[in-house]
């Protein structure tokens, strides 16, 4: 008779990420394994103003599919923001949804993989020792996860920040885009988990401490919140604009 194995402290992390949307859920891979296609290394696009460039340029022309006009029609600045503005939401809420369970996840992008995608939220596959680490305790405190996120938050995001700064658009907008990234991935954690409110709320608030990021919100996580700026997606319709719901140009 074969014995079931339980759980492991990191199945759980991944059952519990993957149960708040497809912006938290990740898949594992080990260190040094190869990298096959449809995964690519997550280092070659944040590390490269090139590769990010690339990808703008996809987002581009996907945002005028939607819009039903050419690629040049959509500012380029547009396309930028936007993609930094997923890019980084889909970085930030998986470690903001282990924070808010009282768990730390770092996500180390020099070894995290990904599978190119537009539309939505991209796969996500990183090195199996971060989420190898057992709970702090049992009590839900985001505190565990505050070191993890702010790590990300002063490397990767702000690297991100920074070249798609040089291209085309303002650190305040691009800032303002992880504020709201950070605030979006704490609703949709209350929305799914409101027994994890608390702690999305905590962990959110740690992150909007960041020095870049004063100014650029008002309000609190979960409570409040509107950013001072806008992602500048409105342009894609001018005629007709859409605003997002923290935008400070929506009723």
């Amino acid at each position: 008779m074969t014995r079931a194995v339980p759980p492991t402290a990191g199945d759980r992390l991944l059952a519990d990420l993957a149960a708040l949307g497809p912006y938290f859920a990740v898949d594992v891979h080990r260190p040094g394994s190869p990298v096959r296609p449809p995964w690519q290394p997550l280092g070659e696009l944040t590390g490269s103003p090139g590769a990010l460039a690339g990808r703008i340029g996809e987002v581009r022309e996907r945002l005028a599919a939607v819009a039903g006009c050419p690629a040049p029609a959509v500012e380029f600045r547009v396309a930028a923001s936007i993609a930094q503005l997923g890019l980084c939401a889909r970085l930030l809420s998986p470690a903001l949804g282990a924070a808010a369970a009282g768990r730390a996840l770092p996500v180390d992008v020099a070894r995290a993989r990904w599978v190119p995608a537009l539309g939505g939220p991209f796969r996500l596959s990183l090195a199996e020792e971060a989420i190898a680490a057992e709970p702090a305790d049992t009590a839900i405190s985001a505190e565990p996860g505050t070191a993890a996120t702010a790590a990300l938050l002063a490397g990767p995001v702000t690297q991100i920040v920074r070249a798609v700064e040089a291209m085309a658009v303002s650190p305040r907008v691009l800032w303002g885009n992880v504020a709201s990234a950070v605030n979006g991935a704490a609703t949709m954690i209350a929305a799914a988990r409101p027994d994890l409110a608390g702690g999305a709320a905590e962990a959110a608030a740690a992150l909007l401490g960041y020095p870049d990021l004063a100014g650029t919100y008002q309000g609190r996580p979960l409570r409040g919140f509107r950013r001072r700026n806008c992602c500048l997606i409105y342009r894609l319709s001018p005629e007709r604009p859409a605003y997002c719901g923290d935008c400070v140009l929506g009723r």
